[in-house]
């Protein structure tokens, strides 16, 4: 996935500039982005303020370290599984 241009914290501040009522239109061409671009944000950041961006990333990462623990205990559990019955 392509990296963009632009942090989060900018992404914010440009979704509150279209909800202060600037016109989409002009503030795409303000940004350099596309309408769609504009209306992916929205879905993906609207209504967020920075310090919940902050939040999120702490969860997302959080949830990613728990999945690899989770993982790593169902393939141990599976293995002490394997090998209890191959000793009965």
């Amino acid at each position: 996935m392509k990296k963009s241009k632009f942090s989060e914290s900018q992404i914010v501040g440009i979704l509150k500039q279209g909800d202060a009522g600037v016109p989409v239109k002009d503030l795409c061409r303000q940004a350099g982005i596309s309408s769609a671009t504009y209306y992916q944000w929205r879905s993906r950041y609207g209504g967020m303020e920075a310090s919940d961006l902050k939040r999120v990333k702490e969860l997302e990462a959080e949830n990613a370290r728990l999945k690899r623990m989770y993982a790593e205990l169902a393939l141990d559990n599976a293995a002490m599984k394997d090998l209890i019955a191959k000793k009965l």
